[in-house]
């Protein structure tokens, strides 16, 4: 099988800046191509692909730098306490907020009966002041009234279980990967068709009824996804 030369490049590249600290420079395309002897759209390729990995950043007018590591995402934590954990400071803003009647894959997520209401959240994630996720909140009941005060708060399902009694014992991921959305594109600051992960989570009280479904996206470039356990 011919590998592309591109890809090559790639590999190269990275083994170029694989010791190097973030936000180190990065040499530019003449001198990768000339490094490596290809042409500058080849090393263009590679560049472009390091960038969608995640692995390089350009910064317009300045030039293309090794990227801060990808954050882990780690399912058994909230997205707060997985952020501080990992040295950065999160931060939660409420895009929206409202109490309506149920669709149908809202009542199929939560149990709900036919004509039930339920809250939905608009969220967006930042790390380091940085745009990282978007999330959409779907919760039973009306529990509007929480939103003057999550963006405060620094963990909801902490909120959930001291106010409401809404405990979550046990949480349900399901990972995708899926390419980014202009209006998604345009909250998080990257371009239309950027990977990104896809998580629905459903969490559940300890009787096993459902009382959190929440669809996340996540960007491709800043986490990829992790998860331990025990087999026996």
């Amino acid at each position: 099988m011919k590998v592309p030369k591109y890809y090559l490049v790639k590999n190269q590249i990275i083994d170029l800046i694989e010791s190097r600290e973030p936000g180190a420079g990065v040499p530019t395309e003449r001198e990768l191509a000339a490094r490596f002897e290809t042409s500058r759209t080849t090393v263009r390729q590679a560049v472009g692909e390091l960038v969608s990995d995640g692995r390089l950043e350009r910064v317009q007018g300045r030039g293309t730098f090794v990227a801060t590591p990808k954050m882990m995402m780690l399912p058994q934590v909230s997205f707060s306490d997985n952020t501080m954990s990992q040295g950065a400071r999160p931060r939660r803003e409420v895009l929206s907020a409202q109490c309506e009647e149920a669709s149908e894959a809202v009542r199929e997520n939560l149990q709900l009966d036919a004509g039930a209401m339920s809250t939905r959240f608009e969220v967006l994630r930042t790390i380091d002041d940085e745009p990282v996720a978007h999330e959409t909140v779907h919760l039973p009941g009306d529990l509007t009234e929480i939103a003057a005060r999550l963006d405060a708060q620094d963990s909801l399902y902490r909120m959930l279980s001291d106010d409401y009694g809404m405990v979550i014992h046990e949480v349900e991921d399901l990972v995708e990967t899926v390419l980014c959305d202009p209006i998604r594109a345009d909250l998080l600051g990257v371009n239309t068709g950027a990977p990104m992960l896809l998580v629905h989570r459903t969490g559940y009280r300890k009787d096993g009824q459902p009382i959190e479904w929440t669809r996340s996206i996540f960007r491709g470039d800043r986490y990829r996804f992790a998860s331990r356990r025990k087999l026996a």
